[in-house]
Parts: C-alpha cells; structure tokens; sequence
C-alpha cells in the first residue's frame, strides 16, 4: 500500500500558490512522484470572503461572549457556504495541481463526511450582554465514508477535500474547521503522515519573532503557544495523535522546510538519551516511505556535528571521518506495514512498530557515532538503508556498490548479549499454473489451484533435495479467470542455508507443462569465522560489559547476505538491541535497559576495533 499524507493547506496559502508565492502545489506533486497518495483538505476563509464580495452579499459575523469574532452560520446561508469552495477554492486548488500534471478529484465533503452539530453559542449581545444562538450550522466531523474515499485516492492522484460536512441527523451540511477535519479523516484513513500548512514557520514562542518556532510538542502543550487559529491546529494535532501520524504543523506556507516546523510527539521519553529513539519510532517508515525519517535523523545528525545526507537510493548516510580503515554500521530505515502509536509503558519499555526491528539498532548506531572519536587513519559510516523490509533490497545494493568498508556491523536484533555471525540466504520463486477454461464438474477436471498445489510440491520436493536443511514457505497466493484461461499464482519462499548455492537449485528446478516459474530473489547465505578482528572485538566488549555472548547463525535474512554476494573477505557481524521473536508482530517493543547496555557493548566494541580503548 502506498503511504497517505493528509495535507491541510488553508486558504491564505492556496491564494499564494496561484500568485507564485508559495510551492505548496509543487511540494504535493513531489509526494505523488515519490510514490505517495494525498488527500488534500483545503480550507475556504479568503475564498469565501471573495465570493460573498462577488454574489453582493454580506458575512454575517457573531462575537463570542470571550471577545473572537467568528463566520455566522445559519441555515440559509450554508449553500452559500457551498458554493464558495465550489466556485473559488477548490478550482483554485484544481488549477494549481493540474499545472504539475496532477489528477484532482476537489469537492466539498459533504457527500463523504458526516458529523454532529455543536452545542449552542453564546454570543455577546447587542445590550452588551450575552445571548444563545441555536441555529449555528457548525460540527464535529464524526464518521467518514472511508470506502469511498479510498476508492477516489486510488483512481486519482490528488484528493480535496474541504467543509461543509453532513449532518448525520439531517438538516442543512454543518461548517466544521478544516484543520480538525483534516486530523479526522487522517485517523479514519489511518493516514502515514498528517501536514498542517500554516503562514507562519510551525508555533512560535514569541508571536513576534518569526524565527521563535517551538520544534517539539507532547499531548497537552500545544495549547500554552496557540492563539487564535492556531488553537485549532493545536487541536487537529492532538487529535491526530490519537492514530499513529507524523503530525506537524509546518510553514510559512511550506511542507519543505523541516525548521520551520512544530512536530507533535505522541510519547515523551523517560531519559534524554532515549530521545532519539522515541522519535524515530514515532514516523511511520513502511518500505517505501522512508524518506521522512531520513530527513529527520539527517538534521538530527548535522545538529551533532556530523556529515549526513540522503543518497540517490534514498537511503541515510552519516560519515566520521576519512582514513583509509573504513567501518561500516548498516542499519535499515524501513519496517513492515501497519503501525500504532508509540507510548512509553511503565517499567521503561517503549511500544511501537520498529522499535525492534530494527530503529533500535539504528539509533544506537548514529548515538555512538556521535559519541565516537574517530581517529586520523579511520572512517565510520552509518547507513539507514531503504526498503530491507521488501524483496528488493533497495538500499542494500546501493550501499554494496558504492561504499567498500573492510569491516560491517548490521544492524539487527539478536539482544544485547548475542552476536550474529550469519544468516540463511533467500530463494524465492513466483509459480503460475495455468488450464483451459471449464467446469469444475467435468470428467478429469483439473482446476488452475489444483495444478498450482502440484507445483508446488514438485518444486519444493527439488529444492529440499539439493539443499535439505532449507525452510519453505508459501508467502502468497491468489487465483484470476481470463477469457479461456485460469490462473493461480502462488509465491514460495526458501530460507537456504549458507552453503547451498543459489545456481545450483536454479538448476535443480523442474519444468512442468503449463507453469512458469520467476526467481524474484535468489540470494546465498552467508556466516563469518568468530575470530575475525571485527568479532574478537566484540569479545572484548561483551567481557567489558560482564557479558557472556551467545553466537547464531539465523534462520532469516539480512541486508549482509546482499553484500556478501560481491564482498569477498570482508569480515561482517550482525548486532543490535530486541527481541528478535517480537518482529513483524503486534507486540513489538523494547526495553531502556536493552537498548543502554547494547549501545554500550557497541561503543566499545567499535573502539576496539577502531585500535582506542576510549569508552563513549
């Protein structure tokens, strides 16, 4: 599944895009060509404003007993209201992606979304009292027709959404505010990432000083820097949070800036040196949407002093030094789908999607490269490598034919007191089977499924003859009917121990009439002595430490058996903090404790290795 930002641009900043002023539109066709859907919710107040002026019509205000004056809304002028972002907003919007080669599907949410009308306002009067004001058409939005809409998001690049919205009790559409309304339909759609496009650089602690903006917000203390509008941004952020978005708010008038943005963090860590890592956590980074925690932990990096950049794979890049001894510390930024908000449980454990596998690990990486004198002779690099998660390695392979190291730790959770010297290899075949058309009830019939189970007995049947000790697996399945063709597609999936060659179960596979088969991944395993100088100064740094490690060869792959396929020699372990059982699971989580002592096990170790018994 692609990843989703909701992106809420109010209406100063469209009328700035259309001027040239602001890129807004140019930034949302950047996410559609990085692979993203967006849903788009734009908000009306200059457009509306515009067509009151044109149709001659006044905008009835209230003032609120508190002194803020606000839009009046009674029902007769909800169609109105309407049409201003029919006839002025939303074209606005549609021009300006159209430009970009965008396709937009822009209307009000209406048909999409409905809500729950707010309680009465109190209003000052014109005695300069207070009076209730029952016919206000504003609401909460509360249920959203996500069928629909991720049908729109599927058949278009674009989607816009602005207010009005139903009233799920009937009557005429309630105004709702656009920020709150993008913050709904980003925890309905369970959107990756939700942008509240402001004129100003995010919250500032000082009004008047624009370069005042507050970088880091927990539930609750946004509302001591919110004035005005802002109150509601505030207000759509912490509702967002409630999901599992990265939620900022960001501008002047831009998505591109990250200083000028206010993020919203769902969990506050217990300790500063577990900041990091409570952080990174919290962006969703599913294979494939990577780019904005590289771009986080890049500023991250350059803020220690340290060289970082994102590669043309997309992957995260931070060098110490620039001797001819180079150490590389490959992590990955990518997890597996589905994600939740992180939250720090009592005991010190900290519970989210790859906070495992493998953030952890990462993050450890990057804390002690920071922390890391690296002499005049030597080079570490840490890499957060893209798309270790998907078959096609992505990161891993850029990584293996751009930068030679003659030493690689990956980072991958075995514990803090373990050390993996390897991992099985992967060989994974896409099977088709495919029959004539007919009935199931025929003399003889033979269904698309049935010849599809056959092979893949028989190809499983060959592999495990050449390489016995291989697991197996069938990772995916489906049929599809044509005219006079049936097809079934089944993905089988080996974990080949090191040893077993790849060419070899090429060889050994059968052909059988009517199925074809695709090698997607064919990849050796690969396992490291225990006495190379890399290990031994693990060895030290677990006898450093008061531990006695464990040594594996895994069962899984990793993005070394990638670079051992051309890395002859180079000696290669695999380290990091977590449970490896608690993988790809719903119960992912790790423990402070966990990831301190493996920090400290590879802080000391990379000084050895490095030739300094300089701890951190």
């Amino acid at each position: 599944m692609k990843p989703l930002y909701c992106v809420k641009v109010g209406s100063a900043t469209i009328d700035r895009a259309a001027l040239g002023e602001s890129g807004v539109h140019a930034e949302i066709a950047q996410l559609v060509r990085r692979g993203a859907r967006v849903l788009m919710v734009a908000g009306g107040a200059a457009g509306i404003e515009r067509h009151y002026r044109a149709v001659g019509r006044p905008v009835p205000r209230l003032r609120l007993a508190g002194g803020d004056a606000i839009r009046y809304c009674p029902p007769e002028e909800m169609a109105h209201l309407v049409d201003a972002y029919r006839r002025v907003t939303l074209p606005a919007v549609e021009a300006g992606l159209r430009a970009h080669g965008m396709r937009v599907h822009a209307a009000p949410a209406v048909e999409l979304v409905r809500g729950r009308a707010n309680r009465p306002l109190r209003v000052q009067s014109a005695s300069g009292g207070t009076r209730l004001v029952r016919d206000h058409r504003a609401g909460l939005p509360t249920e959203v027709d996500t069928e629909r809409l991720e049908a729109l998001l599927e058949a278009f690049d674009v989607v816009c959404l602005s207010p009005p919205i139903a009233d799920a009790e009937g009557g005429a559409p309630l105004n709702a505010d656009a920020d709150v309304l993008a913050a709904v339909l980003a925890n309905a759609l369970r959107a990756d990432h939700l942008r509240l496009v402001t004129g100003t650089a995010g919250l500032l602690a000082d009004p008047d000083d624009p370069a005042s903006t507050v970088a880091d917000l927990y539930p609750g203390e946004g509302a001591a820097y919110a004035g005005g509008r802002m109150k509601q941004k505030v207000r759509a952020a912490e509702i967002a949070l409630q999901a599992s978005a990265d939620v900022a708010i960001c501008g002047p008038d831009t998505m591109s800036d990250p200083a000028g943005w206010t993020r919203f963090w769902p969990s506050r860590e217990p300790a500063p040196d577990l900041a990091l890592l409570t952080r990174a956590a919290a962006v969703p980074s599913v294979s494939g949407d990577e780019r904005e925690l590289a771009v986080y932990l890049r500023d991250w990096c350059t803020a220690q002093g340290i060289e970082a950049a994102i590669d043309p794979a997309g992957n995260l890049v931070a060098v110490k030094g620039n001797g001819p001894r180079r150490l590389l510390m490959l992590g990955h930024l990518d997890t597996v789908p589905f994600h939740w908000p992180t939250v720090w449980e009592e005991g010190g454990t900290l519970f989210g999607r790859g906070t495992v596998d493998a953030k952890g690990c990462l993050v450890n990486f990057l804390e002690v490269l920071a922390a890391t004198d690296v002499g005049e002779d030597c080079q570490v690099r840490v890499v957060g490598a893209v798309e270790e998660e998907v078959s096609s390695s992505k990161g891993a392979f850029w990584v293996r034919d751009h930068y030679p190291a003659d030493a690689v730790v990956v980072g991958e959770p075995s514990g803090s007191g373990t050390l993996t010297l390897g991992y099985h290899g992967l060989f994974k075949l896409r099977i088709t089977a495919g029959v004539d058309s007919g009935h199931s009830a025929a003399r003889d019939a033979v269904s698309a499924p049935d010849a599809l189970i056959a092979a893949l007995a028989a190809f499983r049947e060959a592999v495990l003859a050449e390489a016995p000790e291989s697991l197996s697996a069938v990772i995916d399945m489906r049929t599809e009917r044509r005219p006079g063709r049936d097809e079934a597609t089944a993905v089988l999936n080996f974990r080949i121990p090191p040893g077993a060659e790849p060419d070899a179960l090429i060889k050994a596979l059968p052909e059988i009439p009517g199925v074809d088969a695709a090698i997607l991944r064919a990849t050796p395993g690969h396992r490291g002595p225990r006495t190379s100088p890399l290990a031994r100064s693990f060895s030290k740094a677990f006898a450093a430490n008061g531990i006695r490690p464990r040594h594996v060869v895994k069962k899984g792959t990793s993005d070394m058996n990638t670079l051992a396929t051309t890395w002859e020699g180079v000696p290669m372990v695999a380290y990091g903090p977590g449970d490896s059982a608690l993988d790809h699971t719903d119960a992912e989580r790790i423990g402070a404790d966990e990831v301190r002592l493996a920090r400290a096990v590879l802080a000391d170790a990379v000084a050895h290795w490095l030739g300094t018994e300089a701890r951190r």
